[in-house]
This record gives structure tokens, sequence and C-alpha cells, in this order.
């Protein structure tokens, strides 16, 4: 797996004449997976009961239901334990299999490409037996949350160490905030327990000359200031969120780099015109002025059309070239 995505990865980046090459961790050699139990087509169970499906949009496994019963939630004193034992934790070896992906990458391509490593983020500092109960809990016990922030902010900040020792230009913290219609918890939520997390690991990773672009799904314009305040960049821009790349560009374009602009859904389910519709629409009203990437409202997922993705670079190389000329944007 570890040799494919390495060949793999690469042909694409080179086929599509792609800026960024996008990498991160791998699992260790010598690694088995447990194997699940198949219930149905889309359902797996590991041995612990918890409850696995395959999402319907990207093919992801993605978690779904807990085994409650053998849950055991946490405490500020557990939490701090953890907390305490880190500095006495050695740092990780870059050299370490599960990087070799990012070692390659970097030796391959950082004359030509900018390295982009993917990371792991603060969502939202939440716990419980179910999905409900742990929403439940970041109000009814947000003394907690704030530990598990806290603690989940002192492992990011050892993690960037990492990150920049191994040679990437820039990470991409992977965490959403945001529902197909609003912010998963409230605004204030946000600003007292995981903002003060947010700013202090990119102020680390600007310390140590990475730049932080911010991958977040979702809704999540009451909170597009602080985003804009402490990120380079933005990516997933999800429109059908309403997150509309044309207002962005008005209300925090000066400020925060804007990463998408072709629809998800439309690279799966649509057609090339659709494409160059999206296209049109973000160079007209996201590019001028530099501060913009062409790229997919999420990702390039299992489904997307080989036609799509190939009228995305025709579009890109056709009306991306600065300056941006809005007379050259004719089917």
């Amino acid at each position: 797996m570890v040799e494919a995505v390495k060949r793999d990865r690469l042909d694409l980046i080179r086929a599509l004449e792609m800026d960024i090459v996008f990498c991160g961790g791998v699992p260790p050699k010598g690694y088995r997976p447990e194997p699940m139990e198949k219930l149905d087509e889309a359902t797996y169970r590991d041995k612990d009961g918890s409850l696995y499906r395959v999402s319907a949009t990207t093919h992801d496994l993605m978690p779904w239901k807990r085994a409650a019963a053998k849950y055991t939630p946490p405490t500020v004193a557990s939490i701090q334990e953890q907390i305490d034992r880190l500095d006495d934790q050695p740092p990780e070896d870059p050299n370490d299999s599960r990087w070799e992906v990012v070692n390659y990458f970097v030796k391959e391509m950082k004359g030509t490409h900018f390295i982009l490593l993917l990371c792991g983020d603060l969502e939202w500092p939440r716990f419980g037996a179910t999905e409900e109960e742990s929403w439940m809990n970041l109000v009814l016990e947000p003394e907690i949350c704030r530990k598990l922030a806290e603690l989940r902010g002192k492992q990011m900040l050892r993690e960037v160490e990492l990150h920049a020792k191994l040679g990437a230009d820039g990470i991409m913290p992977c965490g959403d905030l945001g529902s197909s219609t609003s912010l998963m918890a409230s605004p204030k939520i946000y600003r007292e327990m995981v903002y003060p997390v947010h700013k202090a690991h990119v102020a680390k990773a600007h310390s140590l000359g990475l730049k932080v672009l911010k991958h977040c799904c979702g809704h999540i314009q009451p909170i597009i200031h602080e985003i804009a305040e402490v990120y380079d960049a933005y990516e997933a821009i999800q429109g059908t969120a309403g997150m509309d790349i044309g207002r962005l560009k008005q209300e925090v374009g000066k400020d925060l780099c804007l990463w998408g602009g072709i629809w998800h859904e439309h690279i799966i389910l649509g057609t090339p015109q659709d494409i160059r519709n999206d296209a049109r629409y973000a160079f007209t009203h996201a590019a001028p002025g530099g501060g913009y990437i062409m790229g997919s409202t999420h990702s390039l997922a299992v489904d997307a059309k080989r036609e799509n993705i190939l009228q995305m670079k025709k579009c890109r190389d056709e009306w991306g070239v600065y300056p941006i000329d809005p007379k050259r944007m004719k089917d």
C-alpha cells in the first residue's frame, strides 16, 4: 500500500500539473489491522462491539456507534495525568516508518512543489459513550472539556515540531467545525475552548517556518473572522453548507487565502459544464488580487468522474493565469 501511494500520488500530481504535494503518516511497517466483522454491505463491528459504516459520499469507513458498555469517561484528574506525562515522552523519530511517504515526497519533490502534510487538529473537545452524550457534555461538563482541549493543545505543539523536522513547507490540520447547516456547537464554546488552542498551534508552526492551511468542512460563517485571523488558508469551502466563496473573498480575502470553488458534489455527480460554471464563478469572484487556490470543496473522492477532473485542469489552464481576465471565461 505504501509503495502504491508513493508511486500513484506523484504520478497523479505530475499528470495534473498540481503545485501542492499532499501527504501524511502511514501505518508502521509490520502493522496488521484487526479484522472487523462484516454485518452488511455498509456496516462493520470491531472486537469491542463498536460499529463503523462506509460513507455514502467518500466511501471511507467511519465510526458510527461506540460500544457504550465498555466506555470509561475521563476526569479532570485523569486528563491531568496525561498532560503531566507528555514532557517525559521522547520526541517522535522523523525517520520512523510511519513517515516513509512524507520523507519520500520531500526528497523527490521539495525543490519544485509545496509539500503539505496532513495532520491532526482539535475539533470540539467532547467526550461521551454516545454521539449525543458527547455533544451534551460540551455544555454539561465544561471543566472536563476544557481539560481535554488543553491536553490536545499540548500534543499538537509537540507534533508540529516533528512536522517541521520532516521538511514539509506547510501543514493542514484536518478538523471539521460545522455541519451542512450550522456550526456543530456555539461560537462561544469555540472561542473559549478551541480558538486558544488553534491560535497557539499556528503561532508555533509559524515560528518553525511552516504555513498552516486549515481543512474544515461545513458552515463556519459565525467564526470566519477567527479563522481568518489565525490561519494562512482555508480549504474545503463547502458551498452546499452556505459558504459562498465570493462572499468570503469580500469579507476575509485580504487576510485569508481561499482554497476551493469547485463543488465536490459536481465532481462526482455533475457534468463538465457544471465544473466550468463553478470555475467561472470562483475565478471571477475569488481569484482577482491573488489569495486563491483552485480546488475541490472537499477532495477528489471515490466516484469522482475523470472527465470532470480533467475539466478542472482545463479551466485552470485557460482562466487561472494572472492577471485574471473575465473576458477569457467563455464556453
